[in-house]
């Protein structure tokens, strides 16, 4: 509120606000006590917030607020004095209570008057069991609510902040009211967004402090060599017995530049402090500004532990959440985004994860289950651990659904590890539950968690114990504000990667670049890493190398690993995230742009992007090849034929073959993969095998003959069977040559080929 807002402001308004913060007390507290009704110090944080709220509603003349709060307060006083021993149907009753509170602050609310009297009654039969039930009176209206003059507020002359009374101190976030209360500053996003682009970007400006200082500290080296060069040719006109006017002129120089000296040396030393004061300065003002938009991450949790302790109950389970790390600061940004995936992950836990309690106790675990979330810094990093000790997954029965859906063959599911079964869980609309309900089982499940934990440039992992519960491993930045980033330069401009997805960086000598499988490989902690160009990806023209090295960006996204080669390894540097115009679109691979110490434009890459650009250019056969000297990239016309075979050994033998003649060469690895290959890309011949998986040859060249534009494809045949009939089979389908593996050699297979399509380039 502005402070015309606050002096227009009624006491409902200012009752919503109380009601708001005193109702949060009242849940975590009723919350506790049903775990342990025996607490004296919940049990008077809920008696007096209930008494607050029963005053503040008599004051604006909430009558209905007055009668349920008086009720509760009973309830709460007879509970502390040990007349009443609460017992769940009463933290029930209460938690309603709380609901209503928050209802009848709202005027709008036209069924509030109902669900009172309900409630009213409710309570009666709690307290006095068997008694007829009697309503409290309700209380005389007070005056008509007045407007509410507060008092003045004190704002800093730069920035304008919105200040909001407080009619009593909100809680902290284990559910006490604080002792002094502390004043409310309220600044608007668009305020706030602009103190920020202004500090960051004087955060940035303070950096060009730092090359004037180098030039100077290197014209000081320079004006002291020439001093020592004068006091040598001094040296030599003495030796030399020159005339004295030449002495007295020397003399009158070195003077001179001795006094020039003097005045670097000191503006050196001014301007080093002047650089240190301004750059501290900034860095206290960006640091300010970025600490009005960060947030105590128990600010994400208002109300879960109530909707896990209802969801749990209304499901007939008993659910306990525990939390740690609630004052862990992160952006509110990031805050709002986290509420949805957090929300799905603990009601997923409730509903999938917690057994019932029967089979809890059969399992030798005690009836009631625990859901853990814990929230920490690391590394820039806000880490989200959230794990339940329910009976995790049912690995047979993932597997059994992931083949009745089709989405693997039986044999090959059956070779999958537990951590490549667990993955299918975020695929869309993939669920374990074949009974809709209101809680899970609606195909809307781990992939909506998963894209919104992108969207927020964050990664989400799953492990699970069979039995002993499931885990969640959340990483998403502290603020999207900021970014720490490897800046590199690629095709003379900078670039920078998001450090969350670099796995490390290297330089690799020529020879540790192999081709497999007709791509470039390089072996790194026993498993070999694709090598992509930085120039071919970014659409950027390639440029030559210093012939020595290859420097690499190991880039991660899940466990997928490949290495993108870069001309130069700028450095480490933490960037102000500046998002691009709107009206550009998404740009491919590119999520946001930042400007770097001297000011230039530095382009973010958007590194889950960059890696579906990978694929696609794999699946393609357009991945162009590093050439071992340098950066750059090979880009001659050449005849293009695609190798279809399960082998890998005979893939790569004949695409070493026909690459070291000169052709373009693609692989497949069965026929339904060169089939979908064939209907991609444009290729000028096709060498097959005949016994594949899921496709074979024969099939593959009959499709091949069938459609209208592939019809006329040279197609040769490679294969171990050289049988007469195996060779008429081939032939009769349509292919031009058949081959057998068994006698063919390097050059059969080559001369082969020239026949068919000639030259690499003829």
């Amino acid at each position: 509120m502005t402070p015309e807002q606050m002096r227009d402001a009624s006491l409902l308004e200012l009752f919503s606000l109380e009601a708001e913060a005193q109702t949060q007390v009242l849940s975590t507290g009723l919350l506790a006590l049903e775990r342990d009704p025996t607490q004296a110090d919940q049990l008077e944080a809920c008696m007096r917030a209930a008494h607050s709220l029963k005053g503040a509603a008599r004051i604006v003349g909430v009558d209905a607020g007055v009668s349920v709060a008086h009720v509760m307060e009973d309830c709460l006083v007879e509970a502390q004095e040990g007349r009443l021993r609460l017992r769940p149907e009463h933290i029930d009753a209460l938690l309603q209570g709380t609901d209503l509170l928050m209802r009848v602050a709202n005027p709008a609310d036209a069924t509030v008057s109902a669900a009172v009297q309900a409630f009213l009654v409710q309570m009666a039969g709690l307290l006095q069991p068997g008694a007829a039930p009697s309503v409290p009176p309700l209380p005389v209206a007070a005056p008509a609510p007045v407007a509410l003059e507060p008092a003045p507020v004190l704002a800093e002359p730069e920035v304008e902040a919105e200040a909001e009374a407080e009619p009593e101190p909100r809680p902290v976030s284990r559910g006490k009211p604080t002792e002094g209360g502390e004043r409310v500053l309220r600044v608007t996003a668009e305020r706030l967004n602009s103190l920020l682009d202004l500090s960051s970007k004087a955060l940035v400006e303070t950096q060009r402090f730092k090359p004037f200082l180098a030039t100077l500290q290197r014209l000081k080296r320079v004006h002291g060599q020439s001093l020592r060069a004068l006091d040598g040719l001094k040296a030599q006109i003495d030796a030399g017995e020159q005339g004295a006017e030449i002495l007295e002129s020397l003399a009158l120089t070195q003077q001179l530049m001795g006094e020039t000296q003097q005045m670097l040396l000191q503006q050196a030393a001014d301007f080093d402090e002047l650089g240190w004061q301004a750059g501290q300065r900034a860095q206290l003002l960006y640091d300010t500004a970025l600490a009005c938009r960060m947030r105590p991450f128990a600010d994400v949790l208002t109300g879960q532990s109530r909707m896990v302790r209802d969801l749990g109950r209304s499901l007939g389970k008993q659910v306990r959440l525990e939390i740690e790390g609630e004052k862990t600061q992160v952006d509110r940004d990031v805050l709002e985004k986290l509420e949805a995936p957090l929300t799905h992950l603990l009601r997923n836990a409730v509903d999938h994860g917690i057994e019932m309690p029967e089979q809890r106790l059969l399992a030798g675990k005690p009836m009631e289950g625990t859901i853990r979330l814990r929230a920490s810094h690391q590394a820039g990093l806000l880490i989200l651990e959230l794990s339940d000790d329910g009976g995790g997954v049912d690995l047979r029965g993932l597997s059994r659904s992931i083949v009745e859906r089709q989405l693997s063959p039986a044999e090959t599911v059956a070779q999958m590890s537990e951590a490549e079964l667990l993955t299918f869980l975020f695929l869309p609309g993939f669920s374990l539950r074949d009974k809709v309900t209101e809680v899970s089982g609606r195909g809307v499940g781990l992939d909506a968690v998963q894209h919104m934990v992108r969207q927020l440039r964050g990664q989400i992992e799953m492990t699970q114990s069979s039995g002993h519960g499931s885990r969640f491993h959340l990483e998403v930045p502290l603020t999207l504000s900021v970014v720490r980033s490897l800046v590199v330069e690629v095709s003379g401009e900078a670039y920078a990667f998001p450090l969350a997805h670099i796995e490390r960086t290297l330089e690799l000598p020529a020879e540790a670049i192999v081709q497999l499988e007709g791509r470039q490989q390089f072996w790194h902690e026993g498993r070999h890493i694709g090598l992509v160009s930085a120039s071919q990806l970014l659409n950027r023209p390639a440029t030559p190398g210093d012939g020595q090295s290859i420097k690499v960006v190991v880039i991660r996204e899940r466990e997928t690993l490949y290495g993108v080669a870069v001309e130069r390894l700028i450095g480490e540097r933490v960037l102000v995230v500046m998002p691009l115009d709107a009206r550009l679109g998404k740009i491919q691979d590119i999520s946001a742009g930042a400007l770097l110490d001297n000011g230039s434009v530095v382009l973010i890459v958007d590194v889950e992007d960059l890696l579906r650009s990978v694929e696609k250019l794999l699946s393609t056969g357009r991945l162009e090849r590093i050439e071992r000297g340098g950066g750059g990239t090979r880009e001659v016309a050449r005849k293009r034929v695609l190798v279809v075979d399960d082998s890998l050994t005979v893939r790569e033998l004949q695409r070493k073959l026909l690459s070291n003649r000169g052709y373009e060469v693609a692989v497949a690895v069965d026929g339904m993969d060169g089939w979908n290959a064939l209907r991609s890309e444009d290729f000028d011949l096709l060498i097959t095998d005949i016994d594949m998986p899921r496709m074979d040859g024969i099939e593959l060249v009959t499709l091949l003959r069938r459609d209208s534009r592939l019809q006329s494809l040279p197609v040769m045949v490679v294969s171990y069977k050289d049988r007469e009939e195996d060779r008429r089979r081939g032939l009769d389908a349509g292919a031009d040559y058949y081959l057998a593996k068994a006698s063919f050699h390097d050059d059969a297979l080559l001369d082969a080929v020239v026949e068919l399509i000639g030259g690499a380039q003829g």
